[in-house]
């Protein structure tokens, strides 16, 4: 890149900074840019990424007038995509996160879910890759010139690592069992830089919240104490316990 052509990118990526209020940090390391430009697309009305060299965004970085912004400098991956948002961190990280695409299985990826090759025919023809299919634990024949599974089989379980043999398999039958999503580094927002635990808070909140909110109910019903949400289980419990007291009396 000649030094005009990078200063006009500093300058560019500057302002960008400055403008929106919620700007992240993405690693594209092994990310396909088919996938990227589906993201643009989708959060086109919410914001837009932009990729850049390293050395480039952190020049830009350290010529923002951000509070603390500079901070994200110790954290730019070799190969990264700046995020600019409108929304704030946790709603930004929450939409770009839900975008997930479906993928070819690579050797030592872990499955997500069982994988299961179902029976039925295939779009192979008759040859050597029956033997791959049989390799890879895919009990495979021949019909009418073309290969057929015979049964439905899971070749891998869930949380199983995924082996070579299974991999090209799953590739020549064209099944896409991973998912991948945009590797978020980071967000900064007004000053503060939310790294990926802290994120990921924004999924498992609400059921958290759920559960202590369960665990308060539970709690407040088994030592009696009344409130407007449990009042009803309370008359409930003292009507079983007046029940069983009765009858007690009555054996009596």
């Amino acid at each position: 890149m000649a030094k005009e052509e990078k200063l006009k990118k500093v300058e560019e990526l500057k302002k960008m900074i400055e403008e929106f209020p919620t700007i992240g940090i993405a690693d594209l390391h092994k990310f396909p840019s088919k996938e990227l430009q589906e993201i643009r697309k989708s959060i086109r009305n919410e914001g837009l990424i932009k990729v850049s060299k390293k050395s480039t965004l952190i020049f830009a970085i350290k010529q923002a007038e951000k509070e603390k912004i500079q901070d994200l400098e110790k954290i730019i991956p070799n190969q990264p995509a700046i995020i600019f948002m409108r929304e704030n961190a946790f709603k930004s990280y929450l939409k770009l996160t839900s975008l997930k695409f479906e993928t070819y299985a690579k050797e030592f990826d872990i499955a997500p879910n069982d994988i299961i090759v179902n029976a039925g025919p295939t779009n192979l023809l008759a040859g050597p890759v029956i033997s791959e299919l049989t390799k890879a634990g895919i009990p495979a024949g021949v019909e009418e010139g073309k290969i057929v599974v015979r049964k439905d089989v899971t070749v891998v379980k869930k949380g199983e690592k995924i082996s070579k043999e299974v991999a090209n398999a799953l590739r020549k039958l064209d099944i896409k069992p991973i998912f991948i999503s945009l590797n978020i580094i980071c967000f900064y927002e007004n000053g503060i830089i939310y790294t990926k635990d802290v994120l990921e808070l924004v999924k498992i909140f609400p059921e958290k919240l759920a559960l202590a909110h369960q665990q308060a109910l539970n709690l407040s019903i088994n030592i009696c104490y009344p409130t407007k949400e449990n009042i009803k289980f309370l008359l409930i419990k003292a009507f079983n316990n007046a029940k069983a007291i009765e009858k007690i009396g009555g054996v009596i």
